[in-house]
């Protein structure tokens, strides 16, 4: 995935804007002249396969590492989004703690529908904890079974545009542009929540593993005291940077290192 050049847009915008200002004045003895057309917004970029590489930090302190892949199985003409975090000592307070949740997904026309998600999380020996849910898109239910409370495994009403919480992710790397707000319909583990985002109105200089990039943040507006902020550079298909903070604290926080897109 690659996002639109907005710097490169909003100057060509602004270019095509000061032409046809200059025209009028020009032209305002003679003729009228017909409007301009407004130029088109970008298509979204394509779906594309990549792996990346993320240091893992939890309340502002070096905690581990983590993987975000995306890849297609071209026989089911379906796509898989994979996100592993591994804990050492100090990861949400647990000797290693590791994370692995993915989604199954198909894709048409820009549209992210999940099919499949799990959530595995094991720390040592103390626990192993997974769950499973399945989209039925026929019935237009979602179901989850596992290690999941009670109340969370009767099945949930879904419909067209629904996505987990790694599809969200997705679709914030691909929708991001200045000044543009962002809504989705977040239907994981059970629930249902509605997640707004605001774009910031320019890209902001962000260093990332030693590494300079100038990004988008895009944050989410109706979290409460749980925030989750991504930054998306142009031309780089994952978040350079993803941060979640409880509370007005850091807490989740992956900082990429390396990404490697479709060969």
């Amino acid at each position: 995935m690659r996002l639109p050049t907005h710097i490169a847009l909003l100057c060509a915008t602004g270019l095509l804007c000061a032409t046809g200002l200059l025209w009028s004045v020009g032209a305002a003895a003679t003729q009228p002249q017909a409007p301009v057309p407004a130029l088109a917004p970008p298509e979204p970029p394509s779906l594309q396969p990549f792996v990346a590489s993320y240091e893992a930090w939890y309340g502002g302190r070096p905690a581990g590492t983590a993987t975000m892949q995306v890849s297609r199985d071209e026989g089911a003409n379906r796509w898989r989004v994979d996100l592993t975090i591994r804990g050492n000592r100090g990861f949400a307070g647990i000797m290693g703690l590791n994370i692995e949740q993915s989604t199954v997904f198909d894709e048409a026309n820009g549209v992210y529908r999940p099919l499949s998600q799990s959530t595995l999380r094991k720390a040592a020996v103390l626990f192993n904890r997974r769950v499973t849910g399945t989209y039925d898109w026929n019935a237009s239910t979602a179901q989850w079974t596992g290690d999941i409370k009670k109340s969370r495994r009767e099945p949930v009403p879904i419909r067209p545009g629904d996505m987990s919480g790694l599809l969200i992710n997705l679709a914030v790397i691909r929708d991001a542009a200045p000044g543009r707000a962002l809504a989705y319909r977040f239907v994981d583990g059970g629930r249902v929540r509605d997640y707004a985002y605001r774009v910031a109105d320019q890209p902001e200089a962000i260093t990332v593993a030693e590494l300079n990039y100038e990004a988008l943040r895009v944050e989410r507006t109706n979290g409460g005291n749980d925030e989750t902020i991504f930054w998306v550079a142009s031309g780089v298909p994952t978040p350079v940077r993803i941060l979640q903070r409880e509370d007005g604290e850091d807490a989740i926080d992956l900082r990429l290192i390396e990404y490697q897109g479709a060969q």
